[in-house]
């Protein structure tokens, strides 16, 4: 279950932004204004695929002032869950679907006296919002924007136009162009708050840069939605209720518990928030764990798991459910 309430939505517009990008709009059936958010917040978009009902998490990238609709912005990736091709095949305008209130795990720290973002391909989103948001209020911010090809990446037009190219700095692979991540991190106020958001070599890359530069914890932030991998079939003991579930090959522990008409909490669904830590009561076959919430040693502990991205490699787990 969301820890929140879910809304019935209705697809205002689709826009093809870049190579493989869509923009989606979506506003409430209902007639009412959205709830409030604010910069690095998400939703999570159900959605009905025949049989199968998929969840995925997508950063809002509208301005947080704008109460009559939401919008997010997808990749089509090739080797998708099912989520992607979904949105980019299927939805058409007009249709119906529920997303959750936002919830947001990638504020911006208020006490920065400066908000550095670091994005790489659609990790663009969540800046959207928050540089809409810094804008009307004044604050100081940079933008350091890496993108595979020109035509690949989406929105740097419109960003450098609007608030520009003193702010927005754009790199293009496909140019030899690359984030100098150490130069910059090196040359930047005290006070500066680091935000980064793409693929993961990148994220984990720039962090331990500036981890090596000195830069305090408290001043790096960063977002990764982590889809579960795929692996071979389990099954799941469930030790307050005696039941056994199985958890086909492309199905996450939490999927399979709500194809099974089972509430399990989750806020993210991406392996990042901690919501649906579970405990394990027993397991005859290893952990795998995907998350990047639980710490090394709970890892290692083998009595926890997150059971939205992660799963096991034996025959059967047991859950304190």
């Amino acid at each position: 279950m969301t820890l929140n309430t879910e809304m019935r939505v209705r697809v205002a517009d689709i826009k093809q932004v870049a190579d493989h990008v869509k923009r989606f709009r979506f506003e409430r059936v209902d007639g009412k204004p959205m709830p409030v958010f604010s910069g690095g917040a998400h939703v999570v978009v159900a959605m009905r695929d025949g049989a199968v009902l998929r969840r995925n998490p997508y950063s809002l990238m509208s301005s947080p002032e704008d109460k009559s609709g939401y919008e997010i912005s997808v990749l089509r990736v090739e080797n998708s869950r099912g989520g992607s091709h979904f949105l980019h095949d299927k939805l058409k305008k007009g249709d119906e679907l529920t997303v959750s209130q936002p919830v947001n795990l990638f504020p911006m720290d208020q006490r920065g006296r400066k908000h550095l973002f670091m994005a790489g391909g659609i990790g663009i989103t969540p800046f959207m919002a928050m540089m809409d948001q810094l804008s009307k209020t004044g604050e100081h911010f940079e933008l350091h924007y890496a993108v595979r090809t020109r035509t690949h990446g989406a929105y740097w037009k419109d960003l450098e136009q609007r608030y520009g190219k003193s702010r927005v700095k754009i790199y293009c692979d496909a140019e030899n162009l690359f984030i100098p991540a150490k130069a910059i991190l090196e040359n930047q106020p005290l006070g500066t708050h680091l935000y980064v958001c793409g693929p993961h070599g990148m994220i984990k890359g720039v962090l331990s840069t500036a981890r090596e530069q000195g830069w305090p914890s408290q001043n790096l932030h960063s977002e990764e939605f982590l889809a579960p991998p795929p692996g071979k079939p389990f099954n799941v003991k469930l030790a307050k209720t005696n039941k056994t579930i199985e958890v086909h090959s492309h199905q996450s522990i939490l999927e399979a518990l709500e194809a099974a008409g089972i509430d399990a909490p989750y806020l993210c669904r991406g392996g990042a928030c901690g919501q649906c830590e579970t405990n394990v009561v027993a397991c005859s076959g290893k952990l795998e764990h995907n998350d990047i919430f639980l710490e090394p040693e709970d890892k290692a502990s083998g009595k926890k798991i997150m059971i939205c991205v992660s799963r096991i490699s034996g025959p059967d787990i047991t859950l304190d459910l």
